[in-house]
């Protein structure tokens, strides 16, 4: 396939005696022809969904945003901004998608370009790029709930959501989250704050007879929220439990979690009712100093432990799919500029990954094909070394 996959090269393998026009018209595919990008996504999950699901039905979406690093000044949504592939702030485009995993295989089943205010403000950056009128300036939550609703109406399974604390931190996703009827499991900061375990907010004042009756929560110098941090380091000895989730490339994988039913306590000062009480996951590491994730679930009240910490930890699988995408199947090599070869550029890549995916799951996970189905046949009695010395 050789190393790099943007169109000029691929042109050159494909038709090496007409390189020009073949890389004409495969630029043209790519950045100008009127296709659509959610039927073609829509096509790959039919192909790609039923493969995955003969391992197991989806258990979970996994919503992250990867960056490509990009100093081009007329790229679409280039700006400083922090960049996951070079891990700190600089020039970069940033994208969001949510992925469906059950365990065996997943797949990217959205894609959307995150447009910074400065390029949403910018009528003649925008027109040169084509940026549809109709987009306008998202957050990167309010974008992956975009994408999960449309996700929802083409049919992708309902399955437990996870993110991590860039989505999970935000109030709004979370409600909006759950407003599409969907669980969760998502990260927070240490600084979040909670009520503790079985307090809440006191209740609005009393009326006084005059004006309109308080609709407002309250709370006294008694009874103040704490942060995440500050509950989990409360916790005594008997409240952490060594939990193994999955077998990792040389050992198992485990770690010491404890998980309480809290009350989230943002903005609770505007609200008439206080926020529905959910888990607090957190995991601290023998050896740490202190805790060093935290999620909160809104999985039922009666879930055991090793359910929360394993349902947590499948969000690895996001970043094989960033690092596959990329590598595998040429996600960050589009070297044009504009919103619509952006984004068809994404969905080819996505298709030709889903067919890789479909065309592994039609085989049984390595580790059970390794150990029942192949064994190394024993040699027989008469077979005699290359080399080896003729016996007596």
């Amino acid at each position: 396939m050789g190393e790099r996959k943007s169109v000029e090269p691929v042109a050159a393998r494909i038709e090496p005696e007409r390189v020009q026009a073949a890389h004409q018209s495969l630029r043209h595919v790519v950045a100008q022809a009127e296709w659509d990008d959610a039927a073609v996504l829509g096509a790959v999950r039919e192909q790609a969904l039923p493969a995955i699901e003969r391992h197991g039905s989806i258990a979970y979406w996994i919503v992250d945003d990867t960056g490509f690093p990009n100093q081009g000044l007329h790229s679409v949504g280039v700006a400083r901004q922090y960049c996951g592939q070079l891990g700190k702030q600089d020039n970069c485009q940033v994208a969001v998608s949510p992925s469906v995993d059950n365990g065996h295989a997943s797949l990217p089943v959205a894609y959307r370009l995150y447009l910074p205010e400065a390029w949403a403000a910018d009528a003649a950056g925008r027109a040169r790029a084509g940026v549809p009128e109709e987009v306008a300036f998202e957050t990167k939550t309010a974008i992956a709930l975009g994408r999960m609703r449309q996700a929802l109406a083409g049919g992708v399974p309902v399955a437990i959501v996870l993110d991590d604390a860039g989505y999970g931190d935000e109030t709004a996703f979370r409600v909006g989250v759950r407003d599409l009827g969907l669980c969760y499991v998502l990260g927070i900061r240490p600084g979040t704050s909670v009520w503790r375990p079985g307090q809440a907010p006191l209740p609005p004042a009393p009326w006084s007879g005059r004006g309109r009756p308080p609709t407002r929560l309250r709370r006294s110098p008694e009874r103040q929220p704490v942060s995440v941090k500050t509950l989990a380091m409360d916790q005594p000895a008997r409240a952490w439990r060594t939990v193994t989730w999955r077998q990792g490339t040389q050992t198992a994988l485990s770690s010491r979690f404890a998980a309480l039913r809290v009350r989230p306590a943002h903005r609770h000062e505007t609200r008439p009712t206080s926020w529905p009480e959910e888990w607090l996951l957190v995991e601290w590491p023998e050896g740490e100093a202190e805790p060093t994730k935290y999620w909160v679930p809104n999985l039922p009240p009666r879930t055991a432990l090793k359910r929360l910490a394993h349902t947590a930890k499948a969000r690895w699988r996001i970043e094989r799919d960033d690092q596959e995408l990329k590598q595998e199947v040429s996600l960050g090599h589009y070297e044009g500029c504009n919103w619509r070869g952006f984004h068809h550029h994404a969905s080819l890549c996505t298709a030709a990954y889903g067919f890789l995916v479909a065309e592994r799951c039609l085989f049984p996970p390595r580790q059970r094909f390794t150990r029942e189905r192949i064994g190394t046949p024993a040699l027989p009695q008469s077979v005699q070394p290359r080399g080896a010395a003729h016996p007596a």
